[in-house]
């Protein structure tokens, strides 16, 4: 578990981290650089689970390399799919990281949502749902080993 004590707010308890693959942990189905250790580092104190539609075909690979549990998506609304998950694993336990359209609902739903803007760039929907928006995923892992860095960017 990860302690956020964010001033004017009341302290947060996070549980799961809710991840996006493609545009967010990896581009053109690669994870990025630096990814895989963050997230060694967040498994010791957090669930981590990867949500994806498997855009690349590479989802199932990229998860057992990286130790996570993976949940690919059906074909249709994925958007709702990533925000039922959300809710069954208790939203404001969690943090969610994302890109695209399907991950707004998800970003908003979550205690803290985070907007990757990367290579892939990001969809305007998941950067106005976000309570925070970082240039890679790298930014996005450190928020949460770092925690200071929330604090910096949401206390009121």
């Amino acid at each position: 578990m990860i302690e956020i004590a964010v001033p004017g707010r009341r302290r947060w308890q996070i549980d799961n981290v809710v991840l996006d693959m493609n545009g967010t942990i990896s581009v053109d189905g690669e994870v990025t650089e630096g990814v895989a250790e963050r997230l060694e580092r967040l498994r010791a104190m957090t669930l981590l689970f990867m949500l994806t539609g498997d855009t690349c075909g590479t989802a199932a690979l990229v998860a057992e390399g990286l130790g996570l549990d993976v949940v690919i998506l059906e074909p249709g609304d994925g958007a709702a799919q990533k925000l039922e998950f959300i809710r069954r694993l208790d939203a404001e336990r969690s943090v969610a990281i994302g890109n695209g359209v399907n991950d707004a609902l998800m970003l908003r739903e979550a205690r803290v949502g985070v907007c990757v803007v990367g290579a892939e760039g990001a969809a305007t929907a998941a950067v106005l749902a976000a309570d925070v928006v970082v240039r890679d995923a790298r930014d996005a892992l450190d928020l949460l080993l770092k925690p200071q860095r929330l604090v910096a960017s949401l206390r009121t």
